[in-house]
């Protein structure tokens, strides 16, 4: 039986949340794309296939303390799911803090996730 696109999607949140690289790298296809537009502090990049993704992921949780990840609205349409947001996260080597507001755009295919894209902002906490 196939899993609905959204819980492909809640599952790889499930893993982002927990810490669990590989269960987070287990959401995705071996041809995957992830795109990160950047924000104000953040830079752009773009993420190809499981080891372009391993090292989005490794790289969030080497650099940053995540104090919040609130997805808060879900719109799907067939394979396409949509999720607004937000976070808070502390710069590990700065100790500065940042708030985000985005959109996540994921593509699920054979039960995994073939692309994502993010459009985000971000500001840095007084």
């Amino acid at each position: 039986m196939k899993n609905s696109a959204k819980a492909v999607v809640d599952k790889m949140f499930s893993a982002f949340s927990s810490g669990d690289v590989e269960k987070f790298v287990a959401t995705v296809s071996d041809n995957t794309v992830w795109i990160y537009h950047g924000t104000q502090i953040i830079p752009a990049g773009t993420f190809e296939k499981k080891e372009g993704v391993r090292a989005f992921f490794s790289n969030i949780l080497d650099k940053t303390e995540i104090i919040s990840f609130e997805p808060q609205q879900f719109i799907v349409e067939g394979k396409m799911v949509v999720v607004l947001g937000q976070e808070h996260q502390r710069v590990k080597r700065s100790g500065r803090e940042l708030k985000q507001k985005w959109v996540q755009i994921y593509t699920v295919e054979n039960d995994l996730i073939t692309r994502m894209e993010e459009f985000a902002t971000s500001e840095e906490v007084s």
